[in-house]
């Protein structure tokens, strides 16, 4: 059985990869804090619960997310899809203790949020990334020791803060005694429709002797947008006359709005709102004909509605298959945008298995 671990967790790729490729596999942890923040700063929570016990620690913690009111939706949706139980949940990454969890993990996933990195003094590696997220993924890395980690993140993190963010990056990765593999992939090279570029890292511990992986190659792209949408649509999903003029006329949207890709674009945690990213085009119904709020317009000699995708179809372009939704669209938009490309995870897991037993 797979022992896997994640962070920056969202709404488990990993772990939707791994069921959907019929392998046995145990949460050891996950943590995600949902997009909130605290107004208190790391080091000032340091200093609050010095002499603590680490259960303590983190109930004090837990506390501080309650205080600020707002909903961890990306739990929500978690719980909701992946056997987890309260104890292995983390809300924040900077307070896991990873040496509780040392050579008890499998496989660790996480793509910490891109931070300036542009601030340090003289010192190099891993304590020159101090005060980012990053380094707490490093640092989790380092005392989990776990037997392989992949590290995702946006293809503009190859050039942030002229190239030094990457480089501070390397340094991180050099010295955790790992071999490393790095590459840009994309979604639509794994048989998903959606042109979704990013960097992945894959980690193998020095211990294990794997020294030539290789990158799954591409694939032939098989499938259109359109195999992933549903039959029927709620009429809330489409388009008034401001929406769907926004979303057909280039001058207004510029480039933020694209109708009927065969490939989508990347999606993105804003997608569909205020009409950003990608719509579906179609002959209105009688049913549309008769919502005054439906507009009909004219689209390259033809009438037509315009609408949104769904939530549903956000994820399934994604790779995910029969995901509960249990919040509200806004909030699902959000996390499908966040998440991993579910078919370029099972392509690097199975990359793995081939160098590697569990």
């Amino acid at each position: 059985m797979i022992k896997l671990a994640t962070v920056f967790s969202g709404i488990g790729a990993p772990e939707e990869a791994l069921k959907q490729l019929g392998e046995e596999f145990e949460i050891v942890f996950a943590c995600d804090n949902g997009e909130r923040e605290l107004s208190v700063d790391f080091e000032t929570i340091d200093k609050e619960t010095a002499g603590l016990t680490y259960e303590e620690k983190l109930k004090h913690i837990n506390q501080l997310y309650i205080n600020t009111k707002k909903p961890n939706f990306v739990k929500q949706s978690y719980f909701a899809n992946h056997p987890i139980s309260e104890d292995k949940w983390y809300e924040d990454v900077r307070f896991i203790d990873g040496a509780l969890y040392k050579d008890k993990v499998d496989i660790l996933v996480g793509g910490s949020p891109c931070q300036s990195f542009s601030t340090y003094g003289k010192k190099k590696g891993l304590e020159d990334t101090r005060g980012t997220l990053f380094f707490f993924y490093g640092n989790l890395i380092k005392e989990v020791r776990p037997k392989v980690f992949i590290y995702e993140n946006v293809p503009g993190l190859l050039s942030h803060d002229k190239k030094r963010t990457w480089a501070k990056i390397q340094e991180v990765f050099d010295e955790l005694d790992y071999e490393i593999k790095m590459d840009i992939l994309n979604a639509s090279d794994y048989g998903l429709p959606q042109h979704r570029q990013r960097v992945f890292v894959v980690g193998f511990d020095r211990r294990l002797g794997v020294k030539d992986y290789i990158f799954p190659p591409k694939k032939k792209l098989e499938k259109k947008a359109a195999d992933y949408l549903e039959q029927k649509v709620p009429l809330k999903y489409y388009l008034g006359k401001k929406g769907f003029e926004w979303v057909t006329t280039k001058e207004k949207h510029q480039g933020r709005s694209r109708v009927n890709r065969e490939i989508i674009c990347c999606q993105t945690a804003n997608q569909q709102f205020n009409w950003t990213g990608d719509f579906r085009l179609e002959s209105p119904t009688v049913e549309m004909e008769n919502d005054q709020r439906i507009y009909k317009g004219l689209y390259n000699g033809e009438r037509v509605v315009a609408r949104k995708m769904t939530p549903a179809e956000c994820l399934r372009l994604m790779g995910f298959k029969d995901f509960k939704i249990v919040v509200d669209d806004n909030q699902a938009y959000r996390q499908s945008g966040n998440s991993i490309a579910v078919p370029v995870l099972k392509e690097l897991f199975q990359s793995i298995f081939k160098r590697i037993n569990f």
